[in-house]
């Protein structure tokens, strides 16, 4: 696979789970969708553009198993977190709960509407749904940690105790299966340019339709008036570049080229390499293709950058809660000459 893609053929990169990576077939598809937006603006966007749209929807719909009705695409997961975020109306009162694994961002986005936020362990979050709880915002795989979580447990119980859940899925779509209807959540929202490796600024949102009216989409635009559906209103947010949403679909597709149990095999076999550098990793399921393992080392943002400038190795490390991580992204390009490449850099890079 590693002839599919753009990236730098002298680096050994595990950080697929950061940014993603299109395969030369998407961006070409992509880059095609631009050319044909800047030969023809007005026709792409003034007359095709709700039926162009539509079918990238339509896709994406069936690809994580919703109603398109429902479904609404965003640049990313973060600005479709804070549509939702920012539209709950929290009195003083109640409180928002939500675990110590979640993206920082959206973290931060908790805090900007000055809610009660209740901080707990994935493992608690049941046993703390109380009479305050207005909300959960929990991911189904965490960011920091690379962990997946109990997302239909939880808002099973969510749902018999009448609290609101939100699920931020930005890991998932291309990397677990998805049945978002199965899940039981409110709300849903995801990343299509991780694991899909469609282009970057393609993302979704996903309500069920009686949560669909309060969330306010981020830009008030000509799809907002009375009357407008879920797509409508947060459908045209102004003039910009749609092409990396029409390309979703192409994305699917090559997505399901992908040998997906090798990538979790060689995810295994990285955890095995490192295990003798005293590398472990965290406690709880990991998921199939990103392993977060705790590493000892005084400065992570230097370790991480040895690593690349020394071994032409990419790969995250960073601090969390009281533990430095080292998150391996294993992605459709990677092989076992990588993760060698990997033990090799970290063995080194650590005796120094």
């Amino acid at each position: 696979m590693r002839g599919g893609f753009l990236l730098d053929p002298e680096v050994a990169y595990f950080n697929h789970g950061g940014y993603g990576a299109c395969t030369i077939e998407v961006f070409d598809e992509y880059q095609r969708l631009q050319r044909e937006l800047e030969r023809a603006p007005t026709e792409l966007l003034a007359r095709r553009f709700a039926g162009a749209m539509g079918k990238a929807r339509a896709a994406l719909a069936a690809f994580i198993g919703v109603r398109v009705d429902d479904l609404v695409l965003c640049q990313n997961a973060t600005s479709a977190l804070n549509a939702v975020i920012r539209s709950l109306r929290i009195r003083p009162e109640e409180e928002i709960l939500t675990t110590k694994h979640e993206y920082g961002a959206i973290v931060r986005t908790l805090g900007f509407i000055r809610a009660n936020v209740v901080l707990v362990e994935p493992e608690e979050l049941v046993a703390n749904i109380g009479i305050r709880t207005r909300a959960i915002v929990v991911s189904h795989i965490t960011s920091p940690t690379a962990l997946v979580l109990p997302v239909a447990e939880i808002c099973d119980a969510a749902r018999r105790a009448g609290v609101l859940t939100i699920v931020d899925g930005a890991h998932v779509p291309g990397h677990l299966p998805l049945d978002v209807g199965l899940l039981g959540a409110d709300v849903y929202a995801g990343n299509c340019h991780k694991w899909l490796c469609a282009p970057k600024g393609s993302g979704f949102l996903w309500a069920r339709p009686e949560h669909q009216d309060w969330i306010e989409p981020l830009v008030i635009s000509w799809g907002y008036h009375e009357g407008a559906d879920f797509g409508e209103r947060h459908g045209w947010q102004g003039t910009r570049d749609p092409a990396a949403f029409l390309a979703i679909p192409r994305a699917i597709e090559v997505n399901e080229t992908f040998d997906l149990e090798h990538a979790r095999q060689l995810a295994d076999e990285a955890e095995r390499l490192l295990a003798p550098f005293g590398l472990r990793p965290l406690r709880g399921a990991r998921s199939p293709l990103m392993r977060a393992l705790t590493v000892r080392t005084p400065d992570p943002g230097l370790l991480s950058r040895r690593l690349y400038d020394e071994h032409r190795v990419e790969v995250p490390v960073y601090e969390w809660e009281d533990a430095t991580l080292l998150r391996v992204s294993i992605g459709p390009y990677n092989d076992a000459a990588d993760l060698e490449r990997l033990a090799d850099a970290v063995r080194e890079t650590l005796a120094r």
